[in-house]
């Protein structure tokens, strides 16, 4: 557990520094329009989705640690060409080898995990690495601050060549660990995409994590435009989720011990985000900018709950369905389903939150708590579904 969370912590460092400067980079260094950059980001992660499931069968054909050190050293190479490109073109082609490379080092992760952890001890362990991961990701944003106090292109290009260097560092970290020996090549190639009830689950998911980019894109827009609290209020909603992550979420997950708990935890996180929609809206009304503030900051602590909660709940779900020699494919489609959410959160969440107002935030909501309420049943199904004999899961607890 500790190797892997050290390996999650190294290139998580690289992460922070990448999104807090990507922007700035390609805009000013790489010499692209915005709309350039956000066209390139989405059709690179749509890219990266879709081959998300392939990479992780490959782990699972010939190894997940083997395949997500290739990935690792893949992903480095991918952000050092990002340091040459100087037109849309090779930009696109970059950006769509570090999202592939991206999400298949996700699923090939993921799979080792299964491989070496004990099913009783997979959410737990993975809290663990959320943790670090935040850790992580928080030094990077630390990090690529000071890269925006320079403002200068040997400053922007010495944090890809830092981001790259991480994963290199990863990949040194994941090669002592042993190798799960590879699934035999039995049944269909792709599997996954016939398991009807993982698939849901999958999307199910999916739309749960739009809570993820509503607080990094949606969240700062909606202070700015909407309400009077101080700008560096986004910085302070910010910090206020990654700390809480990094002390709480092993705390949270041990409440979520099989797949009752865990489809019971995916309503609670419903709730949770209605209730943090709610508040965030109500941060419009016309006060003062330090009850706005507050507002605001009750809102980002009931939401960081609630993603804790989703997550938890999430990752007991996502191993607990999977077939033991397939966790590779069946964690690329739903581990990879951030992937899907950060290419529709732009336009989505812009039009009801930006353009909507208030009925925008409830009407989001209302999508969260839907959704959570159809994980049980979704949940039921994919057991009835292995009970039958079309798959084989780690663990079995509904009935």
């Amino acid at each position: 557990m500790r190797r892997l969370a050290a390996a999650q912590l190294t290139n998580s460092i690289g992460d922070g520094a990448f999104y807090v400067t990507s922007a700035l980079y390609f805009t000013r260094v790489v010499g692209l329009s915005p709309t350039q950059v956000g066209l390139g980001l989405t059709i690179g992660w749509a890219v990266g989705f879709l081959v998300g499931v392939p990479l992780g069968h490959l782990a699972d054909r010939r190894g997940p640690r083997s395949t997500a050190i290739l990935l690792a050293l893949a992903t480095a190479a991918a952000i050092s060409l990002f340091l040459f490109v100087r037109s849309f073109a090779p930009f696109l082609a970059a950006v769509c080898l570090y999202t592939s490379c991206q999400c298949g080092l996700t699923a090939a992760r993921q799979a080792l995990l299964a491989g070496l952890v004990p099913p009783a001890e997979r959410t737990r362990t993975r809290a663990v690495i959320q943790a670090a991961v935040n850790g992580g990701i928080a030094v990077g944003a630390a990090l690529g601050g000071l890269a925006l106090y320079f403002d200068n292109a040997a400053a922007y290009m010495t944090i890809f060549a830092m981001d790259a260097v991480t994963f290199l560092v990863c990949a040194v970290i994941l090669r002592p660990l042993p190798e799960v020996p590879p699934a035999p090549g039995t049944g269909p190639k792709l599997e996954v995409l016939r398991d009807r009830p993982y698939a849901l689950l999958s999307l199910l998911n999916m739309i749960m994590l739009l809570h993820i980019p509503l607080i990094t894109l949606a969240t700062p827009l909606w202070i700015v435009q909407y309400t009077d609290a101080p700008s560096w209020m986004v910085s302070v909603i910010l910090l206020v989720n990654t700390a809480s992550v990094m002390l709480f979420q092993v705390r949270v997950a041990r409440r979520v011990t099989d797949l009752r708990s865990a489809a019971r935890s995916m309503r609670g996180a419903g709730v949770l985000l209605l209730i943090a929609c709610a508040a965030f809206s109500l941060s419009a009304l016309d006060t003062s900018a330090w009850v706005a503030a507050l507002i605001l900051l009750g809102a980002a602590g009931v939401q960081t709950y609630g993603e804790m909660v989703h997550s938890a709940g999430a990752w007991e779900i996502s191993f607990a369905l999977a077939p033991p020699d397939k966790h590779g494919q069946y964690q690329g489609l739903f581990s990879n389903g951030l992937a899907v959410a950060r290419v529709i959160a732009p336009l989505l969440l812009t039009t009801l939150i930006l353009s909507w107002g208030v009925p925008g935030w409830l009407v989001l909501g209302g999508v969260f708590l839907v959704t959570s309420l159809a994980v049980g049943p979704a949940v039921r199904w994919a057991e009835r579904s292995r009970a039958a004999g079309t798959g084989q899961a780690d663990q079995v607890t509904l009935t």
